[in-house]
């Protein structure tokens, strides 16, 4: 029985496909591709694609992106929305056959006496010429490592995926046969061969591990030793991604998540709703020694965050929400739980970053960078690289924003990326080399400076004497400015004076002096978080402390007018201070008042400055006295 007709047209449909969330179908109607929604009267998407007709479409649903090849001897990747990403030179033969390998990160082109193996980018690994004829079909098998081709000379044709490459550090391992790997050591050309008893499906090599999983098992080696991995069984044997971090590695099959130490231990296993394993990869999953990151399909705009051991949402289980779709998702590497951050890249191509601890109080996402196109962090320390626009852009300390957004320009390096062509994308960042590749499938290397990576190390050792020792023999704005930033994060206040000092920041150091001369903790707790812009939390520290006046001061100081009268109204006191204070400030600006609350107050209530003067010395007095009861508190408590 004939359910519906989607499209009639006066040309053959040579191929279909259904879209990533069976929502959509694309269709060849001779040289143009048209993509037709199920729902009635949505929009059909129709642009002209090859010059000649085209034979052979196909959809991926892990990168939603569109193979299409044609008569006119070419082959294209395009994304959904019809923008062109790569187009082939011209072949001697008709393009009969595209396919995607499942998990979107290779497919397989078909045409006369030839096959072809490419990248989802669109340059090509490998060209074989079989006896075949017409390609005229390729399909994949569930795990990707082989495929099958229906040939025009009546015969089928197999091949299967060799020569893969993964690189870190100075070892490279390259799986020249089904089962069979060899490991090179660059630094002294020695050798090993790892044998396996089925063929691999897919690999990772990072922090000093080598994780391969086959059909069956999956082996862990450390590149101390290669002789004696690690082996354990697998309930599935189509593993579709491998990610490592530094203390273990996630694998992700058919049938869900999985969390392992390197010494094999199963550790958790997260969930959630409307999970599909088959559609995650690189970029929509992250992986710290502490937590797991995973991009809603479902809802494109949505994180969820999951505690490494426990398998557990992460916090209050609240998930973290972005107002636009988010692309490419990055967890830092090193550092505290509490100061896990996460950078994403959005549907504008605009880098953001927040932090994933999220308890009850709304966590900030602030804005990094534009037009960004790829990212890494660093595996050694909280560094962090993204291609933008035209430019190479490294975030020394991402923090930056967080504690001083001003001097956020003078923590970058940035150089000319106009040599990595359209498209790069950025492989590894180990170290303080950053692997790239570009368009063409070629790859590059670029060197960072080592220093910064050290200023990290010896701030999160606190030794910051040395820090500053380094910064002076480094001579560069950059180090100070990052100095400056880890300083006041982690309330050092001496070490920041300095670092400001060098990169001029005048009023900075003049406001960490008087910040020194505070009598009680609180008031220079408060004033430093106001350096960082927190003006909340810093009110709400001077309340717990029962510093009334001094919050009420703050908000004059920022004239946040309406928040000092609240304040004062509410805890019954300063309310003349307050409506001084706003007098004086109309009267330099020859301003009438007009605010309704403030005139309330002022009904019939004269200024007298003597008197205002007089309540703000006891105020200071009053906190100086209880600053030094506390602290002559603690000395009776340490000589008893």
């Amino acid at each position: 029985m004939l359910r519906s007709t989607l499209a009639q047209q006066g040309t053959p449909v040579y191929s279909v496909a259904w879209g990533p969330d069976s929502e959509k179908v694309l269709y060849t109607a001779g040289k143009q591709l048209i993509i037709k929604p199920l729902q009635p009267n949505a929009k059909v998407l129709q642009w002209k694609a090859h010059d000649g007709i085209i034979l052979k479409v196909d959809w991926n649903s892990v990168n939603d992106l569109i193979l299409s090849a044609g008569e006119d001897c070419k082959y294209k990747v395009w994304d959904s929305y019809g923008r062109p990403l790569y187009n082939s030179q011209p072949h001697e033969h008709p393009i009969t056959s595209v396919a995607w390998a499942p998990d979107g990160e290779l497919f397989a082109v078909g045409s006369f006496h030839t096959l072809r193996l490419c990248d989802k980018t669109g340059w090509s690994y490998a060209l074989e010429k079989p006896n075949t004829g017409s390609i005229f079909n390729i399909a994949w098998s569930i795990d990707g490592t082989q495929i099958a081709g229906a040939c025009g000379n009546g015969h089928v044709v197999f091949a299967h995926v060799v020569e893969q490459r993964w690189e870190w550090k100075n070892f490279q391992v390259t799986l020249t046969k089904r089962r069979t790997m060899q490991v090179r050591n660059v630094l002294n050309d020695a050798v090993d061969l790892l044998e396996f008893r089925d063929r691999v499906i897919k690999a990772s090599l990072n922090y000093a591990h080598l994780v391969v999983s086959t059909s069956l098992q999956c082996y862990v080696f450390s590149t101390k030793n290669w002789n004696t991995p690690l082996i354990f069984d697998l309930k599935e044997g189509t593993v579709s991604l491998i990610l490592q971090a530094e203390r273990h590695f996630l694998l992700v099959d058919g049938g869900g998540i999985y969390l392992y130490s390197y010494e094999g231990r199963f550790i958790s296993s997260p969930k959630f709703p409307g999970m599909r394993t088959d559609i995650l990869n690189a970029q929509t999953v992250s992986l710290s020694n502490d937590t797991i990151a995973i991009k809603d399909k479902a809802d494109e705009k949505v994180i969820f965050l999951f505690e490494a051991s426990t398998g557990k949402p992460l916090g209050d289980g609240k998930l973290l929400s972005h107002k636009n779709e988010i692309l490419e998702i990055a967890l830092d590497q090193k550092g505290l739980t509490n100061d896990r951050k996460i950078a994403f890249i959005d549907k504008n191509r605009d880098l953001y970053i927040t932090s994933v601890k999220r308890f009850g109080k709304e966590e900030q996402i602030i804005k990094l960078g534009t037009m960004v196109h790829t990212l890494a962090w660093s595996d050694t320390c909280n560094i962090l690289c993204g291609l933008q626009d035209t430019r190479f852009t490294v975030w020394y300390y991402p923090n930056t924003v967080y504690v001083d957004r001003d001097i956020l320009p003078k923590t970058l390096f940035e150089r000319d990326a106009s040599e990595f062509s359209k498209n790069p994308h950025i492989v590894s960042f180990v170290g303080n080399q950053v692997t790239i590749r570009r368009a063409d499938g070629s790859l590059v290397h670029i060197s960072i400076s080592p220093y910064p990576a050290i200023l990290h190390e010896y701030v999160s050792s606190s030794k910051w004497e040395d820090a500053v020792r380094l910064c002076r023999f480094v001579k560069e704005q950059t180090m100070w400015a990052c100095l400056a930033a880890m300083a006041v994060a982690n309330r050092d206040m001496t070490t920041a004076e300095i670092a400001y000092a060098a990169i001029g920041e005048i009023d900075k150091v003049q406001y960490i002096n008087s910040i020194k001369e505070l009598p009680s903790k609180e008031s220079k707790m408060a004033h430093i978080l106001m350096l960082s812009g927190n003006i909340q939390e810093a009110e709400m520290i001077l309340l717990q402390a029962g510093l009334v006046y001094q919050a009420i001061q703050i908000n004059i100081n920022l004239y946040n007018w309406e928040r000092a009268l609240e304040l004062a109204v509410k805890y019954k006191t300063h309310v003349d201070t307050v409506l001084a204070y706003r007098q004086k400030f109309l009267e330099t600006f020859g301003k009438q008042e007009t605010n309704k609350r403030y005139l309330q107050y002022a009904e019939g209530l004269q200024i007298d400055w003597e008197k205002v003067r007089a309540k703000i010395e006891m105020e200071i007095t009053k906190e100086r006295e209880r600053s030094s009861s506390s602290q002559s508190g603690k000395n009776i408590g340490l000589r008893h």
